[in-house]
């Protein structure tokens, strides 16, 4: 019963970690579009503010609905983004190997005027990989309280 009880609370806690990863791409996109297009700021340095302002948010979700931890801010935000940035780079590495090391890089299948290049599958199997992966380490490093 137990062990029914944590796995529900653990699905339940990865949907919750699924929202606010949909919720952070809103708002990183939301604040590109703001910043390049009615604030004219140069589109590279609007995708970086985007994206910071995405990690802060997520952050800020993850500690206070997600793993509802109240352990130390700035020591559980270095783990954070050590988190993020091991987790980019493995993603990154992901997409690499299928995308050229892989019979993945010459597929293309073409359904009406969509397009799924091997880059573009390689890309969303990159993302699952981020993803749980990224969950997996901030429950266990991140949020461990």
């Amino acid at each position: 019963m137990t062990q029914s009880i944590n796995s529900r609370e653990s699905v339940m806690q990865f949907v919750k970690y699924a929202c606010v990863g949909v919720l952070n791409t809103l708002v990183t996109l939301c604040v590109i579009y703001v910043c390049k297009s009615l604030l004219g700021v140069n589109p590279l340095v609007s995708n970086a503010i985007g994206y910071v302002c995405g990690v802060i948010n997520s952050f800020l979700w993850n500690k206070n609905w997600v793993f509802k931890t109240s352990g130390h801010y700035c020591r559980e935000a270095v783990r954070f983004l050590v988190g993020f940035f091991v987790c980019y780079g493995l993603q990154l590495l992901v997409v690499w190997l299928l995308s050229y090391k892989t019979p993945l890089k010459d597929f293309r299948l073409e359904i009406a005027a969509f397009t799924l290049s091997g880059y573009g599958l390689a890309t969303l199997i990159g993302n699952v990989v981020y993803t749980v992966v990224n969950y997996i380490y901030n429950k266990i490093i991140t949020f461990r309280g």
